[in-house]
């Protein structure tokens, strides 16, 4: 269900065994205020160090470059795998900055391409799915549309429920509201009453709906949610892309998918993952290539990780 940002600390949480998790978090409370060039130097610190320290997920991140870019060479795909550590750092940063910081210094810096396509859609009454990847910039940008749009978020639950519960507190200071990811029935009501919703479904979802679509030319295990939702609402498919540019931030809201979704869950996935495709093609360095994307296939767990 979507909270109030209003809503109280359980008294459960004040158990001694979450004070270092609160301790933590109140440290990253205090860095998302510093200045925005002390946040990108520290950043890049990060990531450096998560470079040299991230072991199997760097490996992750390498097969995944050597799938999606088999046309590069080896120097190229090195390049790209080390700024997207630099990405990572930064954007831990801009994470907790959209959570608990100002972005004041940083609106003026931001430019939005396609806002008019939302705008019409507002003014017809329905719902907008608007389709993203994983980019380090997914928080902040996020943040950024909420200035313009009333935007509520998916997201998946929290283990450790101080960080849940922070992190949605965050988030509920700009996002009109947040659904987790098995609060269907709240997502349907939302987009049919003509809400609007941010949703990145590029990544593997044990024990959700999937299909085993291409992406980036191999087969990966795909959340069917997008052609779902859209069956089930009537709500309109936006690709939703969002990069930095230095200290700026550029945010382009595509026209609507047309013609979706069609009765062929199969292609509707495919068609929104090329969409993403497109997206990582313009900003390859920001995506989220440590994640395991393609280690589900049809016949079982992949070997590419091993």
């Amino acid at each position: 269900m979507s909270e109030s940002p209003t809503s109280a600390t359980r008294p459960s949480l004040l158990q001694p065994r979450h004070w270092p998790m609160f301790i933590g978090i109140g440290i990253a409370v205090l860095l998302a205020r510093l200045p925005w060039f002390v946040q990108r130097a520290l950043g890049r610190g990060v990531g450096w160090l998560a470079w040299h320290l991230a072991g199997s997920r760097r490996r992750a991140a390498e097969v995944n470059l050597e799938l999606c870019f088999p046309d590069k060479d080896e120097a190229w795909r090195q390049r790209l795998l080390r700024d997207s550590f630099t990405a990572l750092g930064v954007g831990i940063f801009e994470f907790a900055r959209a959570w608990w910081g100002s972005i004041e210094a940083i609106r003026p810096q931001v430019s939005i391409e396609g806002l008019e396509h939302l705008q019409k859609l507002q003014a017809e009454g329905r719902g907008v799915l608007l389709v993203s990847g994983h980019f380090m910039t997914l928080e902040m940008c996020g943040r950024l549309l909420c200035q313009h749009v009333p935007l509520a978020g998916m997201y998946r639950r929290h283990r450790n429920p101080v960080f849940e519960w922070a992190v949605k507190r965050g988030r509920l200071r700009y996002a009109s509201a947040m659904f987790a990811n098995e609060d269907i029935r709240a997502t349907v009501r939302h987009l049919k009453k003509g809400g609007l919703l941010w949703y990145a479904p590029d990544q593997d979802m044990r024990g959700k709906d999937t299909v085993f679509v291409p992406f980036f030319g191999h087969i990966a295990a795909t959340i069917t949610a997008t052609h779902q939702f859209a069956r089930m609402t009537g709500c309109a498919v936006v690709p939703y892309f969002h990069r930095r540019e230095g200290g700026s931030y550029v945010l382009k809201i595509a026209p609507p998918l047309p013609d979706f979704p069609t009765d062929d869950v199969a292609a509707d996935t495919t068609r929104v993952n090329q969409a993403i495709e497109d997206m990582v093609r313009e900003a390859p360095s920001q995506y989220l290539w440590i994640h395991r994307r393609f280690k589900r296939q049809p016949e079982g767990r992949s070997h590419y990780y091993e």
